[in-house]
This record gives C-alpha cells, structure tokens and sequence, in this order.
C-alpha cells in the first residue's frame, strides 16, 4: 500500500509539471523556429504582402509621404509669379494659390494610384518576401539584440524598413510621367509593426524560449511518459496526461486571443489602422495557434485510445465489433484460397506487440515530423488504423474456418 501511494504521488507530480511546462513548449518551439529557420520566418510573414489591410495601409502611408515632399505652395506660387509676368488681371493673380488644394488632391491621387498598382502587384509580393528573406536576421536582432537588418526594434517599437519598396515607387512614379518623383528627397522608410512598453522584458523572455526551444518539448515528453510507467494504471496515466495536456493547449488558445485583445488596444491608430494590425497579429501567430491545435488534437486522439482500451460498455463494444468485422473479412480471404499461413499464425499470436509497434512508430512520426499541422495528424491516424485493420485481417485468414460435420 505505502508503494502505491509513492506511485501515486510520484506520478502526480511528474503530471503537474508536465502540464505546466506544455504550453510553454510550444510557444518555445515557435518561437525558435521562427528565429532559425529562414524559409519558416519567411513562411510567416508572406500573407502580409497579400493582405488587402496591409496593402491599403502600405500605400496610403507611401503615397502620404511622397505627397509630402511635393511643394504644392511652390507650384502655386510659382504658377502665380509665372501669371503676374503675363499681365494677367490682379483677380486671377489673387486668386491663384487657391488651386493648391485641388493640386494637392489631384497629386495625391495620381500618386496613390501608382504606389497601389505597385503595393497590388506580384512584384511586390516578390519584393516583400526577399527583403523578409535577406532581413531574416532582424529577427535575432528584435529577438535577441545581435546583428543588423530591416525589422529593428527602436525604443519601445518594432519596425520595418522599405527602403526597397520606397525606391521601386519612386522609379514607377518617374516611368509613368512624373519625372520629379526622381528629386523626391529621402522620406522616412520605416513603418511601425509593434509598439509595446515591455519590449526590453518580452525581449528577455523571448531569448530564454529560444534557448529552451530545442529541449523543452523533449522534456515534457520525456516526464509525461515516466508519469505513465510510474502510475499504477498505465493506461489511465496515459489518458490523464493526454487529457491535461489537452486542457492546457485550450487554456493557450485562449490566452492567444486575450493577447491578441491587448496587442490591438496598445497600437495606436496613427500609428497602424485596427485592421492592419489584426492582420498583422493573426499572421505573426497562426503557426503558433495551428502548433497548438495539432497537440490539442493528438492529446485528444490518446485519451479516446485509452478509453478504447479500457473496461467499458461502450470500448468492448467497439473492440468486439472491430474483431469480428476483421475476423470475418480474413476468414472470407481463407476461404477464397488467401491464406496467409504461419505468417497469419505468428501475427495472430503477437498482436499486442504488432500493434504496439505500429502504435509507436506513428508516434515517433509525429514527434519527428516537422511541424506537422492537423491534417498530418489525421493522416498519420488513418494511416495507422488503417495497418492495424489490415494486419488484423492478416491474422484471421491464416486458416480457414471449418464446419462441424453433422451426423446424417
């Protein structure tokens, strides 16, 4: 009795730290694939470039700040001067620097209509993922404050550089006519993406998930499975960590969306409109979400095993029902000559270790397949019922079933 009790609490503990240190894994798994793997950071990021909220944004801040850079109370004070020249009456003279409103609404409109055809195009898409892809080490940079490239965290804010598209508008805007645009001086290329005060601390907690990265879900595996051997029940140690497990990816959901509430109210509109930064937001994180859905789904898919085999009505039932449906499929293949012999005969008799192995080498699919999503999961799953049923079926057609003979 006092060495169950030592199970018991042994594997108690094992569990609790494992369900605290789960969502933590994930996230750190997240966050260290979006650090060192360029073509998964760029993976990320690319919706951006698509995203009509972004795109609208982009153009109007583009367009602002080339707009800005024209001097309109130039033209018309020239255009004024130019008139006054001409002896043209005093009324109209007088009257001149009232068209720089309508010039500056034409200008502004020409140009939005340039940068837009630019900010819509597949070539800015083009654009968008290769200076992502060159600027990936501004990531390490935001994250960890080493290197230099073009998402750069400046005081409380993260930024991002656009030189390259900047200079591609001005070249378009001299290709379509206005060949000025080519004096445009240098204008601020840099658009806000973060704003937050605690920049310094999600730095900190930023490269401390980085360096935890690799070994954090290793950990969780390894203390969830020596929860399982040390409980007294295997399989309801089994089913408890997968159903915590499961509890805490739903309790990481949820704080996503809480975050997702703060991050929007703490951007100030001036400096990134609601929906760009929902945009933002939602595509900065999907993997993160999507990582999170596919272990709250395995963590579902282990607690349904384990309740199918344990002692209850509804498990026998369909444990009952799966055995005669494969037995009967396997003795229909005996009787039409596709007998399977001693090789039937030995999987027959080793079933728990066959399926035990099939069982282990799905999970080791999944634990090693790299970022696997919702559908490898049921992919894998399928796959794996599906090798089960058959080699069942393999088994019940070793040798056909005969009939009692009855007497005449």
């Amino acid at each position: 009795m006092h060495h169950r009790r030592l199970r018991y609490a042994v594997t108690s503990v094992l569990l609790v730290l494992a369900f605290v240190l789960s969502p933590l894994a994930v996230v750190a798994t997240w966050a260290h694939s979006q650090v060192s793997d360029t073509d998964r950071y760029v993976q990320t990021v690319a919706p951006l470039a698509k995203d009509p909220s972004v795109q609208k944004t982009v153009s109007d801040r583009l367009t602002t700040r080339v707009v800005d850079n024209v001097d309109v109370n130039g033209i018309t004070d020239a255009l004024s001067n130019a008139l006054a020249k001409a002896n043209a009456p005093p009324l109209i003279v007088d009257k001149s620097h009232l068209l720089a409103g309508p010039l500056k609404n034409a200008i502004t409109s020409a140009v939005h209509d340039v940068v837009n055809k630019v900010v819509t195009s597949d070539e800015f898409a083009q654009l968008w993922d290769g200076a992502n892809r060159r600027a990936h080490a501004a990531v390490v940079k935001t994250l960890t404050g080493e290197g230099n490239s073009a998402v750069q965290a400046k005081g409380d804010a993260v930024v991002l550089d656009l030189g390259t598209v900047v200079d591609k508008v001005k070249q378009k805007l001299v290709d379509e006519g206005y060949q000025r645009a080519a004096n445009i001086p240098d204008v601020d290329k840099s658009i806000t993406l973060f704003r937050t005060d605690k920049l310094d601390k999600a730095q900190d907690a930023m490269r401390l998930l980085d360096i935890t990265g690799t070994w954090l879900p290793v950990t969780v595996v390894v203390i969830a499975a020596v929860a399982v051997w040390a409980a007294p029940s295997h399989r309801i140690g089994l089913m408890s960590a997968a159903t915590g497990i499961g509890v805490m990816m739903l309790l990481l959901l949820a704080g996503l969306a809480v975050m997702r509430r703060i991050y929007l109210d703490s951007v100030p509109p001036d400096a990134l409109p609601p929906d760009a930064a929902a945009s933002i937001y939602d595509t900065f994180v999907r993997f993160l979400r999507d990582g999170t859905r596919t272990v709250l789904v395995v963590a579902v898919i282990t607690a349904l095993a384990g309740c199918l085999y344990g002692p209850g009505r509804g498990a026998r039932f369909v444990r009952s029902a799966s055995s005669r449906s494969t037995g009967a499929t396997g003795r229909a293949m005996a009787r039409s000559g596709l007998r399977t012999g001693s090789t039937g005969r030995w999987l027959e008799s080793h079933r728990p270790w066959t399926t035990g192995i099939v069982i282990t080498a799905a999970a080791l699919v999944l634990f090693f397949w790299n970022h696997p999503t919702v559908a490898g999961v049921a992919l894998v799953l399928g796959i794996t019922v599906l090798v089960l049923l058959i080699l069942a079926v393999l088994a019940a057609a070793s040798t056909p079933t005969t009939r009692k003979q009855t007497p005449s």
